[in-house]
């Protein structure tokens, strides 16, 4: 009776344990490729929920449809004007077909890291250093087509790969130091020269207005006396022209004879 009892246990729980491994529950972002005897089910891909398998007939694989973020390690590329740089970049993709993802490449996350690296040298090394790092965004549009276009036929879809860093030497991060301290100065010594010719402009049409009105010179000549008389300071030489004494009735007394001549 005892034997029949630990027969029967055993019997319940190698039932439970076949059953258990025919149950596959698959979350609402996973879907599952089922093989039977070694061939593709017609109706693969399963999921999301339940799914029922057949024992030591059925084997699942398992498929995440949620973007994947890709790290893509540093590479060292030669830019098109000969300037070693070291590029690390990243790469959004996900699966879009899950049987071709399984059956059509072995590991489909290493082969899409493996052909971003590749794409990542081979088309940076076309672009001249101030591209790469000047347009930046239309050599990302562009990286991102090409590996897309690579990982089509294995179900993955790459949607964005960024270019993170670009490491460049110290002899020619000082070289561009030194180019670009060179066009401020060119830019600042354009302006000045500018604001001189607008300036010289604007004081030979002030002095067309002044010499249209001689009393206006006068009056001008008066302003920066106040202006003057307004700073702190202890003496102000005032030089008088005789002409503007004229203005005020006083060229008489400072004349010898009304001959014109100052005394």
């Amino acid at each position: 009776m005892y034997v029949l009892v630990i027969a029967a246990v055993v019997i319940v729980a190698i039932a439970i344990a076949w059953f258990w491994s025919s149950v596959l529950i698959l979350r609402e972002y996973e879907r599952a490729v089922v093989f039977r005897l070694g061939r593709v089910t017609p109706d693969s891909p399963w999921g999301p929920g339940l799914v029922l398998l057949i024992p030591l007939v059925d084997r699942a694989e398992k498929v995440d449809l949620r973007t994947i973020t890709l790290n893509v390690p540093p590479q060292e590329v030669i830019t098109k004007d000969n300037v070693p740089v070291r590029v690390n970049a990243v790469a959004y993709f996900s699966v879009v077909d899950p049987v071709a993802a399984i059956t059509r490449v072995q590991r489909f996350r290493e082969a899409t890291s493996q052909i971003a690296q590749t794409t990542l040298r081979s088309t940076l090394g076309q672009h001249v250093l101030d591209e790469l790092l000047a347009e930046r965004d239309s050599i990302n549009a562009i990286l991102q087509k090409i590996v897309d276009e690579q990982t089509a036929p294995w179900g993955v879809k790459v949607s964005v790969i960024e270019i993170r860093d670009v490491e460049i030497p110290n002899a020619m991060q000082r070289a561009m130091a030194r180019q670009a301290e060179a066009e401020r100065e060119r830019r600042a010594k354009v302006i000045s020269a500018q604001g001189e010719f607008e300036a010289s402009a604007k004081l030979s049409e002030a002095a067309a207005v002044l010499a249209a009105e001689p009393i206006s010179v006068q009056l001008r000549y008066l302003q920066t006396l106040i202006e003057m008389s307004s700073e702190r300071t202890s003496t102000i030489v005032v030089p008088i022209p005789v002409e503007l004494l004229t203005h005020f009735g006083g060229a008489s007394k400072l004349t010898n004879g009304g001959n014109g001549r100052p005394t």
